[in-house]
């Protein structure tokens, strides 16, 4: 009898990606990685990433096409029609669609929805360039990271009051994803990303617009709440 290999699975190959670009990266806190494209057009990382946005669901962007309309017309067809748009340079992000929610003072807050394509190009970027970032954080560090959540916030907290400490300052950015300034986004961003193929999709997806009542609004700032990127 001979044993075969067990074959991997999607997940478990990004998984294995993104342990060996998390230590490149923790192992050196300076380097650049000037070639990630090649990874993010990977079927495995872009099946990933649909998987990913499968399950979160999610409403339909400017061009009505919804989770469902793309498994009756089949996700592997859908994931090679776009990965052969971004190996050709050919993909370009749809505006995104402004919806509003009501928040608890009564006021609305906007949120960005992109299209099914665009959330599933975005997933499979923050999925390879997610681990060179994370290498950098400090351990305390909570806020939109994977496997971290406020209950660890707050077990921390009592951690360190048990030491001592009986102070909080709490310190919020006002409009904070509305503002963010573009190019000392990009600034931080090549800290870490030199591949300029990956820095154009970034680029293209912060000035892709908003679309709102049939009129396409610039977004000469900010990042849309709502995108998967924009965390």
């Amino acid at each position: 009898m001979t044993a075969q290999k067990a074959q991997c699975t999607p997940l478990e190959k990004v998984r294995v990606l993104q342990r060996k670009l998390y230590r490149a990266a923790k192992a050196q806190p300076q380097r650049t990685f000037g070639v990630l494209f090649d990874k993010i057009c990977s079927l495995e990382v872009l099946w990933v990433g649909w998987d990913q946005v499968r399950r979160n669901r999610g409403a339909a962007g400017v061009d009505g096409e919804t989770i469902e309309s793309i498994e009756a017309r089949g996700t592997l067809w859908f994931l090679l029609e776009l990965r052969e748009e971004l190996l050709k340079q050919r993909y370009r992000p749809q505006p995104v669609r402004r919806v509003f929610i009501p928040k608890p003072d009564g006021r609305q807050r906007p949120l960005g929805i992109p299209g099914v394509k665009d959330r599933v190009a975005q997933a499979a970027v923050k999925n390879v360039i997610e681990p060179l970032f994370e290498g950098s954080f400090r351990p305390g560090s909570y806020g939109f990271r994977p496997k971290r959540s406020a209950k660890q916030a707050i077990y921390d907290i009592r951690k360190w009051v048990t030491y001592g400490y009986d102070k909080v300052i709490d310190l919020d950015l006002k409009s904070y994803f509305d503002s963010i300034d573009h190019e000392l986004l990009m600034k931080l961003v090549q800290r870490r990303v030199r591949d300029p193929r990956v820095l154009r999709l970034i680029r293209r997806w912060l000035k892709a617009g908003v679309m709102h009542e049939g009129i396409r609004e610039e977004t000469a700032i900010g990042s849309p709440q709502g995108a998967v990127m924009t965390p």
